[in-house]
């Protein structure tokens, strides 16, 4: 179970990575939607990202108790807000790229209510912040789609 956990939580061992685990991680993600292109929408996007968001949940807050809070190798957050930031847009390969960098950057500043989001106790804190700059993320693409 504690191998199962780990995996989950490092994104399929990409938190693992020596540089920029987070980046591996939302790389990892972006894979995912560009394979899933062809059925990805908002309705494929919600489901993932609740999935992966109740799944990061419980395992970041399970794998706290061997890497504590919010270790750089728990990057399945980094999944879950990747998945959000491409909800409201085509998974073309344009929007993920852009998406990807956006998110990254809403992810490292963490602006309000992101940087609050991570204090909440167990998986909460590890999630929440990266929902938050996957949110950011979504409108801004959204936005970008429509000027597009």
């Amino acid at each position: 179970m504690k191998f199962l956990i780990k995996l989950i939580a490092s994104g399929l061992g990409t938190g693992y990575s020596p540089l920029a685990p987070g980046t591996a991680g939302s790389a990892l993600a972006a894979i995912v939607v560009w394979l899933l292109a062809p059925w990805w929408g908002p309705g494929t996007a919600a489901a993932a990202t609740v999935g992966a968001f109740i799944i990061g949940v419980f395992c970041t807050g399970r794998a706290e108790k061997f890497w504590g809070h919010d270790d750089g190798r728990m990057v399945i957050d980094e999944v879950a807000g990747m998945f959000l930031s491409l909800s409201l847009v085509p998974a073309g390969l344009r929007n993920i790229v852009i998406a990807f960098l956006i998110f990254r950057v809403f992810d490292i500043l963490k602006p309000p209510p992101a940087r609050a989001a991570e204090r909440l106790p167990g998986g909460w804190g590890v999630m929440t912040d990266d929902i938050v700059a996957g949110a950011y993320t979504a409108v801004v693409m959204w936005g970008i789609a429509g000027w597009m």
